[in-house]
């Protein structure tokens, strides 16, 4: 009997385009320090320096553009991060760079914003839901989210920009509201999430602030957290961007078009001036010389995140808790993200008619790949055995898409998933949920 697969091709984004990034080489996926990837359902961003390029690799979506930034070659200013903004049928591609600027481009190419965050590097961005429940105008705040790109997309989609919008310092179009907080206290970031809210602390009860858990990790600990305070009038709204350099944290909590048309009228920009740190508190931290942090995974509900270290070890973190709560050795340059898979289905489902899974029927596992070993390992979470061993070659790549906004509740649930990319032959799978 043949050996079922554990992973189904998707399609292939080899083109002469991928050599501007560095494809030719071998491992050039893996090796290249200065090569970022962030990936949608159907398209795949790759960035190198100075270089964005979006490849989609099915039938319907197999579109190559290129981007070229206007960085600033006084500055040797280059691109430090990069993620997909998903709103419905809106994709736009995010962009950090090494001077602290955030860009938002459309799939034309076209420059849509371009804002001053801090004037240091952009080390992560990070996009993820909020449950609605977190704050009483979550919905309102996510629709007038999408309303606002909407209108983006509906003028600049497929218009070229004026030649002064991408000259000026910033987009003519208002700023975005964002917070910073400094976390120094235990040394500089290697990565950073917010985790979701947390209580107020005691005698603060009628406070005016909102409360945030931020877990980061670093050199000299390596693994923080802190208690983030924020004005409760800036509403939080479902997607989270955040921004590590080596001495603060931010997020851009809110989008509030009162305030976005309000400047919109301001009739001549302003010099840009650092935004003041919100308060951040030390809770606690993990010093354990000579291992750093290295790498930080969130768990869909932000209850757990997988850190890998300098040393090899893989510490599942409860957040909630910040207490560790399972551990791996052995795994050197690993990199994980979580994953459901359909685990113990109930076999009383009916068989006789097709049967669409929904959530209960997935369980929260985290896969594991050991480039050294050249596997890839499924754990079921929190405490549950290794469930599949999936054999891969030297320089693939794991990835996840980003986060979707504005899905519709009664469509059919959309599991969490891991793709792997094959840097050598370009062909991209997606790993199998069923155990079968």
């Amino acid at each position: 009997m043949a050996k079922r697969s554990q992973t189904t091709e998707l399609g292939c984004i080899a083109c002469e385009e991928l050599s501007q990034v560095g494809a030719g080489k071998e491992g050039w996926l893996v090796d290249d320090p200065n090569l970022l990837c962030a990936l949608d359902t159907h398209a795949l961003a790759l960035a190198n320096r100075f270089l964005i390029l979006v490849l989609g690799w099915s039938d319907s979506d197999g579109h190559r553009i290129k981007i070229v930034p206007d960085l600033s070659p006084i500055e040797a200013e280059q691109i430090t991060a990069i993620e997909w903004l998903v709103f419905d049928e809106i994709r736009v591609v995010v962009a950090g760079t090494s001077c602290g600027y955030l860009l938002i481009y459309s799939l034309g190419g076209h420059l849509i914003h371009k804002q001053l965050l801090y004037p240091g590097r952009i080390l992560k961005i990070r996009v993820r839901g909020t449950k609605r429940d977190l704050t009483q105008d979550a919905s309102s705040e996510e629709s007038m989210l999408h309303r606002w790109f909407q209108e983006t997309h509906t003028q600049f989609w497929d218009q070229k920009p004026k030649k002064r919008d991408l000259e000026a310092p910033e987009t003519p179009y208002g700023r975005l509201p964002f917070q910073l907080w400094n976390v120094s206290k235990y040394g500089s970031c290697a990565d950073a999430a917010i985790t979701g809210t947390m209580p107020p602390p005691l005698m603060e009860l009628q406070s005016s602030q909102r409360y945030y858990c931020a877990v980061t990790i670093g050199e000299d600990a390596v693994i923080s957290a802190f208690r983030l305070s924020e004005d409760k009038s800036r509403s939080l709204v479902g997607a989270i961007l955040s921004k590590v350099v080596p001495a603060t944290f931010s997020t851009i909590a809110s989008f509030s078009k009162l305030i976005w048309r309000s400047e919109q009228t301001s009739p001549r920009k302003s010099d840009v001036k650092p935004q003041p740190f919100a308060r951040a508190s030390p809770l606690t931290c993990l010093k354990d010389h000579p291992r750093k942090g290295e790498k930080l995974t969130l768990s869909p509900s932000g209850t757990l995140a997988a850190i890998t270290d300098s040393l090899g070890r893989i510490l599942l973190l409860d957040t909630q808790a910040l207490v560790v709560v399972r551990l791996w050795k052995g795994y050197r340059d690993a990199c994980c993200l979580f994953m459901e898979m359909l685990v113990n289905r109930d076999t009383t489902a009916p068989s006789s008619s097709y049967y669409e899974p929904v959530k209960s029927d997935y369980c929260l596992c985290l896969a594991i790949h050991a480039p050294r070993k050249g596997i890839i390992e499924i754990w079921q979470m929190r405490t549950g055995p290794r469930l599949r061993i999936i054999q891969c070659v030297k320089g693939a790549k794991i990835l996840q898409p980003t986060y979707r906004f504005g899905s519709s509740m009664t469509s059919p649930y959309v599991p969490l998933e891991v793709f792997l990319l094959n840097g050598d032959s370009g062909q991209i799978s997606v790993l199998n949920r069923t155990l079968n």
